[in-house]
């Protein structure tokens, strides 16, 4: 039995714990406590399913966290005493601290559906979950169904098609990726997942998981609200996920709906414990109202804010923006902020649209790329965009969600300072970003905006 003490103890070992170690590890005396067998890179499972990689591609060595400094526990925190600083481990270790961070993450959502307890139904968030999908695609299956059309679902089904699945795509909702982009956006990837030979069954609710007739122990098929029953020898869920924080139900520490509050110091309810990434509750940096934000790219920052306040700093995390991209088939597609059904909840939304190609048009290759940009009428502030296009597109994605970050209005954006060059964007004359901005400009002057008149310059 062992027992230890640090002067900060962190819960977890993903994104937000490693960046933390890779700030104070050779600072200060710091554990880190990880249940997983390894910390993943969780975007990349799909590609390693479609064989692009090696599945051990995606797991991070061990030595993000003991280069550091900080030392790794293989462990699985049992208990917590907030009042003795102290936890209790699965082998019967115990570990006390002066500071704690809480980095438990997120857990993936396994609707209760009947026969859900079947082999061959999945969620796709840990190691377990890549490895057992890979294994049954190199094994020779013949059907898979995905459930829940997100990024992750969209990926995962184009790997498994790639891999010679006859693959079915199933969401409630009735477009694919509706939680990056609206409608009009996502439908050439809905496209594209077609042409891939996904079969897609949008706006249709899986109502249950039937056993095969010859074994009743493996996954057979789904049936759903409208009566079809789709054969499958794999079911994926990737419907969500929610805060992983049942070890601190009733132990006094304020926890939402969607994990442990905290303010923008990452600061929870109890002096002297902390909580990033997943398994927090914030708000979005637009409304201030509570949002959601699962995201490595909202945990990363959450963990380099807390990192430099316990140095000394007094930073603060300005709250979700959410931006994200995904690729279906040739297309990219990413979003951020607020999509327009709902940013008609808070604001009165304006939309304005551009498309040109991703390089000079005359250039061999040139592709369509085209950008929604969402505006409130009232303060003519930015709120949020999405863009799909031939070519990647986290740079427009990021550029938006700056213009959010710092609230810039449409006006701010006539005046972007771009650059341009024939591989990489089209002409100087225009640009995706001002385009828009353009057309949110006309709508912001309303009907009676009068035709531009030439003066004499002086």
């Amino acid at each position: 039995m062992t027992n230890e003490h640090f002067e900060l103890l962190v819960i977890g070992g993903g994104p937000a714990a490693i960046t933390m170690a890779k700030e104070l590890g050779s600072r200060v005396r710091m554990g880190v406590i990880r249940r997983e067998a390894h910390s993943m890179i969780y975007c990349a499972m799909p590609y390693a399913v479609e064989g692009l990689l090696q599945p051990e591609k995606t797991l991070k060595a061990d030595t993000l966290v003991t280069e550091t400094g900080a030392q790794l526990i293989r462990d699985t925190v049992t208990d917590v005493d907030f009042e003795k600083k102290s936890v209790t481990t699965q082998a019967g270790n115990s570990y006390t601290w002066d500071k704690l961070v809480i980095a438990t993450g997120a857990e993936p959502v396994l609707p209760p559906l009947k026969g859900h307890e079947l082999e061959g139904v999945s969620t796709f968030k840990k190691e377990e979950d890549m490895f057992k999908v890979a294994s049954m695609v190199e094994e020779g299956m013949e059907n898979a169904v995905v459930i829940g059309a997100g990024a992750i679902g969209v990926e995962l089904a184009q790997a498994l098609a790639a891999r010679g699945v006859d693959t079915v795509l199933a969401d409630m909702a009735d477009s694919v990726l509706p939680n990056l982009a609206d409608p009009e956006m996502t439908a050439p990837a809905a496209e594209e997942l077609q042409r891939l030979g996904i079969r897609l069954k949008l706006g249709r609710k899986a109502l249950e998981l039937r056993a095969r007739e010859d074994k009743p122990a493996l996954i057979g098929g789904v049936v759903f609200d409208d009566g079809s029953i789709e054969k499958a020898d794999l079911v994926v869920f990737a419907v969500g996920m929610r805060p992983e924080v049942s070890l601190f139900e009733g132990s006094g520490l304020e926890i939402a709906r969607d994990g442990i509050i905290v303010d923008s110091r990452m600061r929870t309810s109890i002096e002297d414990v902390y909580a990033v990434g997943d398994c927090v509750s914030f708000t979005s940096a637009i409304t201030g109202e509570p949002a959601g934000g699962k995201l490595a790219t909202n945990a990363v920052p959450m963990g380099r804010i807390l990192a430099a306040n316990l140095k000394g700093e007094d930073r603060e995390y300005p709250g979700f923006i959410n931006g994200a991209a995904t690729k279906a088939g040739e297309l990219f597609i990413g979003g951020t902020g607020m999509k327009e059904e709902e940013a008609k909840g808070h604001f009165q939304v304006l939309c304005g649209y551009s498309e040109f190609t991703t390089t000079f048009p005359i250039m061999p290759g040139a592709k369509k790329a085209r950008l929604k940009l969402l505006a409130d009428r009232e303060s003519g502030r930015i709120i949020g965009g999405q863009i799909v296009s031939g070519q990647p597109v986290t740079d427009k994605v990021d550029q938006i969600s700056m213009a959010i970050q710092f609230g810039l209005k449409v006006e701010d954006l006539l005046n972007f300072s771009y650059s341009s060059q024939p591989w990489q964007s089209f002409y100087p004359a225009h640009n995706l970003l001002v385009k828009a901005a353009e057309e949110l400009s006309i709508q912001l002057s309303g009907p009676d905006r009068k035709p531009a008149v030439l003066v004499e310059a002086r």
